[in-house]
C-alpha cells in the first residue's frame, strides 16, 4: 500500500517589480511624445490603490475596469490610500499566466480613451501594480494630479 500526499499547487506569483517599472517608463515616454515636459513619478499611495484594484480584478472575474466589486471608483481607492488630488485609471487584462509591458501597451495605446489618460500631462504621479494567476494576469495603473 502506498502513501499518498495531497499537495496544493502553489499560487502563481512572480516578481512584477520590473514589469511595473517598465510600464511607468513606457507611460513617461508616451507623455514625452505627446509634448509633456514633466516626468511622471512613481507614487506609493497610488501604487497601493492600484494594488487593491489589481487584486480585486484578479479574484472577481466580473470586475474589469474602473468600478471595484465593492462599488469603489479609482478616486475612492486613491482617497482611501491617502492620495490627495484627482485620479484616472487604466487596466490591462491578459487571459494567461503572464503579461508583459508590450501586451499592456497594445491594449492601451490603440484605445483612444486609455491613450488620452496616459497622454494627459496633468498626470504627474502614477502607481502601477500587477497580479497573476494561472489563467489571468492583471495590471492596473492609477494616474494622479496631486493637489
Amino acid at each position: 500500500m502506498g502513501v499518498g500526499a495531497i499537495v496544493a499547487a502553489p499560487e502563481a506569483r512572480g516578481d512584477n517589480k520590473r514589469l511595473n517599472r517598465a510600464v511607468i517608463q513606457n507611460v513617461y515616454t508616451i507623455q514625452q511624445q505627446a509634448g509633456c515636459t514633466t516626468k511622471i513619478m512613481d507614487h506609493p499611495q497610488l501604487r497601493l490603490a492600484a494594488q487593491w484594484h489589481a487584486n480585486d480584478v484578479l479574484r472577481n472575474r466580473n470586475v474589469n475596469h474602473d468600478i471595484g466589486s465593492d462599488g469603489s471608483t479609482p478616486q475612492d481607492r486613491a482617497n482611501a490610500a491617502g492620495f490627495r488630488g484627482r485620479v484616472a485609471q487604466t487596466v490591462a487584462i491578459n487571459p494567461a499566466l503572464a503579461i508583459n509591458n508590450m501586451d499592456v501597451l497594445r491594449q492601451w495605446y490603440f484605445n483612444p480613451a486609455t491613450l488620452s489618460i496616459i497622454q494627459d500631462c496633468a498626470h504627474t504621479a502614477i502607481g502601477v501594480w500587477s497580479e497573476n494567476s494561472w489563467d489571468r494576469s492583471v495590471l492596473v495603473a492609477v494616474y494622479g494630479q496631486p493637489e
